[in-house]
Formats: C-alpha cells, structure tokens, sequence
C-alpha cells in the first residue's frame, strides 16, 4: 500500500521537474529568438548628465553609428542630476531587453559605490557592463607664478609649506584622485571644493589653490596659453596631446596610473547574445577613422574591450577607490 501511494507522488514531482524544463528551454528559445531580431525598434541610450557634455558627446556618436549599422533608431535621453545616479537608476529599473542601455561614467559606477554610504543601485548586481567607449587621464596642474616646476617640487613645496598646499576639486573623482596622490607621496595637502571642473580649473589660473586634477578637455586652452602649467599626467604613458608632460610613474610617483572612462551598459538579465552584439559593434565603431578623429578633439582614448574585460576593470576600480576613499575618511551620505 505504502509503494502505491508513493507511485502518484513520484509521478507528480516528475511531472513538475519535466515542466519546469520545459519552460526553461521555451524561455531560452524565446530569448535566443530575440536576440537573432534585435533590434526591431529604437534603442534609447541614457546619459545621467546634461546635454553637451563629454559623456552625451560620447553617446551621441556610438548612438549614431549604431543605428546605421543596426537598422533602427537609437535616442539619446538625458536624466541629469545627483551626479549621475537619478539616471543610472532609471535604467536599473527598465527591462532587460536591449532597447534600454546606460551611458556610464567611472564616476557614477566605480566612484560613487566607493564614497557613497548608501546607493539606489549596484553597478556589480544590477548592470551588465557592454563595453568600454573610451578613456581619458587627469593633468596635474598648478600655476606658473609659483616656485613649482615639478612633481618632486610639489611635494617638497607642500611639506614645507603645509598652510599653503591645498587642492582644489569638483567631484568625487578628482578628490580621490588627490587624496590617492597624497597617499603615495605624503604631501600634506587641504581639500577645497567646487561646483565644477572650470571652477577648479579657474581657481589654479587665479592662483587660489596650489594644484588641481583637471581633465585633459577644459585645460588644453589654458595650457597653451601659459595660464597653467602641467606637471605630470595620471595615464602610463604620456598623452598625444600633451607630449612634454610626463606621467606621474616617470614623475618618481609609483602606483599612480588613473585613468576614467564612459561606456555603455544594460540593465541586469539582458540576454548574453544581445550583450555580445552591442560589444562587437561598439569595439567596431570606436575603431573608425572618423570616431577615433573625433575622440582626439575631445582629449579622450577609443576603448572598446569586452563585456568580460570591462567587468574586470570595474571590479578593480571599485576595490582600488574603495581603500582610497577609506584611508582618507571620504564618505558621502545620501
């Protein structure tokens, strides 16, 4: 009796297992469908940042190739504000399907989990990074009036001279970037805040702060114009542009390679083959003659790596600016 009823038991569980992988292989094959067809409707691209700036000017132009080679139309939307994270969270919420990508910065993916004591989102969990679009360094800046001609001459100028070294920066990302070159050097410098990186930029030009970090874009006319002067830059190797100045390892700085980046990413889930289609067209169209020309009068480097390249990437990035941000006290509350 007791072999007879376990009989219909048995047979239950059998059924549901052979369901569930029936329903398994259907979701696939629905999913595999779907990506041979993508795209058959527009694409939107999400910039968490004003229309103009470097990370919008980056999309736009993948966002146009795109639709030439894909056949639809790709939009390009802008959700600004609280540095990027009212935007990147939109995304995290939108289906993972392809139609809904995110134009990321390192500043919102990799610097904002590393200084922010809560998050509306992970990058790890809920991002699927697509690939890298470009990179670009940081200058080291400080103005000619003062008696500093050199990296090493920063940092013997700043320990002798505590209650005049500070710097100036205007995002998380250039306060770390000094605070780790403190970190490396010992020099003991102040923080000064600003709204934004001409601001900070402005300030060295009036010679009210003793350095700062700059991106490579919004100092070049400066820097031409003697207005400033460069005395290293944080890529590992010198940067096309600027020639004469050396990279911080060259400058007797070790361990100091920075470098930030944009790129694209979709929201958790989204099917591998859709993944894998957009890397293979954005690793293709920063490759352009025209793109990469384009890039250079944006002072930044075409990218383009794999999905699993960029995922590394990240998790470095993340680990490395989290011990920044931890040994230097660094915590913004929400």
């Amino acid at each position: 009796m007791a072999r007879l009823l376990q009989t219909p038991v048995r047979t239950g569980a059998l059924a549901l297992v052979l369901a569930a992988i029936t329903w398994a292989a259907l979701g696939s094959a629905a999913a595999q469908d779907a990506a041979v067809n993508y795209p058959s409707r527009p694409i939107r691209i999400i910039v968490g940042f004003t229309a103009g700036g470097g990370n919008d000017i980056l999309a736009r132009l993948v966002g146009q190739k795109l639709s030439e080679s894909l056949g639809q139309a790709v939009v390009i939307e802008n959700k600004p504000g609280a540095g990027a994270i009212i935007g990147t969270e939109y995304v995290k919420g939108q289906a993972a399907d392809g139609y809904t990508l995110l134009m990321g910065a390192s500043g919102a993916m990799t610097i904002n989990p590393a200084v922010y004591t809560k998050l509306p989102y992970s990058t790890q969990r809920d991002f699927v990074p697509i690939s890298m679009v470009a990179s670009f360094p940081f200058l080291l800046l400080v103005n000619p009036a003062t008696p500093v001609k050199s990296v090493a001459e920063l940092v013997a100028y700043a320990k002798a001279n505590p209650d005049k070294a500070n710097y100036g920066s205007s995002s998380p990302a250039f306060q770390l970037t000094a605070e780790l070159f403190k970190q490396r050097t010992g020099a003991p410098m102040q923080h000064i805040p600003y709204k934004g990186s001409n601001e900070s930029l402005g300030a060295v030009v009036a010679n009210q702060v003793l350095v700062s970090f700059v991106d490579a874009a919004p100092a070049a006319g400066q820097i031409t114009a003697g207005q400033v002067r460069a005395l290293a830059v944080t890529s590992g190797k010198r940067s096309p542009q600027f020639p004469d100045v050396p990279t911080l390892s060259e400058a007797g700085v070790p361990d100091m390679e920075v470098a930030f980046w944009s790129g694209l990413f979709a929201p958790a889930g989204t099917p591998p083959a859709i993944v894998g289609k957009l890397q293979d067209e954005v690793r293709r169209i920063v490759r352009l003659p025209d793109i990469q020309e384009r890039m250079k009068t944006l002072a930044v480097e075409p990218a383009g790596n794999t999905s699993e390249e960029f995922s590394r990437a990240i998790a470095a990035d993340i680990e490395r600016w989290t011990a920044v941000a931890k040994a230097s006290n660094i915590k913004i509350e929400p």
